[in-house]
């Protein structure tokens, strides 16, 4: 009996079922083919595929209902949407539906044999990973994350992962990659706004010796190193509009051109970018672009902040506390009943990250090895504008935060004096139901 992987080709034209069975035979697959969505349907039944390569077009339906039907009944087949080149549409629909990839037509056959090799590697034990340490949490939220992480790591479509500073985008990118079938290859992280605009072509791109003053050799750019792996473009909302293009047409071609280089390189690369601002928004204000917004957002995973889950604080601080004693060999140290209490209480505007700093200044601060609440020195609290008289820099600390603090406090009066009709709390301080749900969850007030 063969022990051969089986992949399922789904197209009503011969040519190309003849040409993608030919070429997946000789790398050693076992293929069944069906001629429509009802052959598919049967062939589903009775065997077991290891991935399915369906066109969109077919006679009796699309490509897309047998995405939607094997993410229903059959989830850990992979399935890859062939597709013509104009319908991007189409395929961007198919990878929100749960699509693993696609190509387009003419196929390109080492494009289609890198996808099939990905795809397959999906089903073998190494790319199944158990839940990871690094992500703690028990709360409803992180529950619902780590089971969007395990789904999306199966999936190449481009990901945008929202959430505050310091709520731990990078190592959400980082487990969807370790997840996925291209774990064994390179997980290449950037921050867009540490680069200087000038570099930015030559970083992303590389460049040739003597394309520009300095360029003393050769350079591969990101997309080079991250080849095979997963690009992930953290704070992506900070790239100049300029290479926003260059960006958009790297992702559609596929292909990125060095500074100074005539030919074309093909890159195999996941896109994974995050950003803390409001992507939409960014775009409403000209900021970034519409076609770009869409080719990054095909699908996005938000990243709950720490005021969100706070029965997490607890388990979060006993893990910090470890690792601290351990890297410095000194006793571990433990939050008092009050210590804890206060930090259940804060709001943490810098999230994890800002849990972590806080931890670490009080375990060298503290007595007896018993974090009290003063050893956690939180930041003085925003002082009220009807404190008498407008505030002077000594006073504000941060001026976001400050802000936020005054915004916060009037959309609760409107609320409490409106009996938390949200419709009129929103008329009552002039702007729209929109804006006012806007706030509500950047202010975790929803």
């Amino acid at each position: 009996m063969s022990t051969r992987q089986k992949v399922l080709i789904v197209d009503d034209e011969p040519d190309i079922r003849e040409l993608l069975e030919i070429t997946l035979g000789r790398m050693k697959l076992d293929t069944h083919s069906a001629r429509n969505v009802q052959e598919a349907r049967d062939w589903l039944g009775r065997e077991r595929f290891d991935l399915c390569l369906t066109d969109m077009r077919l006679p009796d339906g699309t490509g897309l209902e047998l995405v939607q039907l094997i993410q229903q009944r059959y989830a850990q087949v992979p399935v890859a949407m062939i597709t013509a080149f104009s319908s991007m549409d189409t395929a961007i629909s198919a990878l929100k539906a749960g699509a693993f990839d696609f190509l387009t037509k003419p196929v390109d056959l080492s494009r289609l044999r890198e996808l099939v090799a990905s795809a397959l590697r999906l089903n073998q034990p190494a790319a199944v990973a158990p839940s990871d340490a690094r992500l703690l949490g028990t709360a409803e939220p992180m529950l619902g994350l780590r089971k969007q992480i395990a789904r999306l790591a199966r999936s190449q479509a481009p990901l945008y992962i929202s959430g505050e500073s310091g709520s731990g985008k990078e190592l959400v990118a980082r487990l969807i990659h370790e997840q996925g079938p291209r774990s064994e290859r390179p997980f290449v992280p950037v921050n867009c706004g540490a680069i200087p605009s000038e570099l930015m072509e030559s970083e992303f791109f590389g460049h040739k010796k003597g394309s520009f003053s300095g360029a003393t050799e050769d350079k591969p750019g990101l997309f080079q190193a991250a080849h095979g792996g997963t690009l992930f473009l953290d704070e992506v909302a900070d790239l100049p509009l300029p290479m926003q293009v260059k960006l958009l047409r790297a992702i559609q071609e596929k292909a990125v051109r060095s500074v100074g280089g005539q030919a074309e390189q093909v890159v195999d690369v996941r896109i994974l970018c995050a950003t803390h601002k409001d992507l939409a928004t960014e775009v409403a204000a000209g900021h970034f672009r519409q076609d770009l917004y869409y080719r990054l957002n095909v699908i996005e995973l938000r990243v709950p902040p720490l005021r969100e889950r706070r029965e997490d604080i607890e388990l979060l601080a006993s893990h910090v506390l470890a690792r601290l004693a351990a890297e410095t060999g000194l006793p571990p140290a433990t939050l008092s009943a009050e210590a804890l209490q206060a930090l259940k209480a804060y709001r943490f505007p810098g999230n994890v990250r800002e849990l972590e700093n806080m931890l670490e200044r009080a375990y060298t601060l503290c007595e007896n090895d018993l974090i009290g609440a003063a050893d956690l020195r939180f930041k003085q609290a925003t002082p009220s504008a009807q404190q008498g008289g407008e505030p002077t820099l000594a006073q504000v600390d941060d001026l976001e935060d400050y802000l936020e603090g005054i915004e916060r406090k009037l959309i609760l009066q409107a609320l409490e004096e409106t009996r938390w009709n949200r419709t009129a709390a929103a008329q009552r301080l002039n702007m729209s139901f929109r804006s006012m749900r806007y706030r509500l969850k950047k202010l975790g007030l929803d």
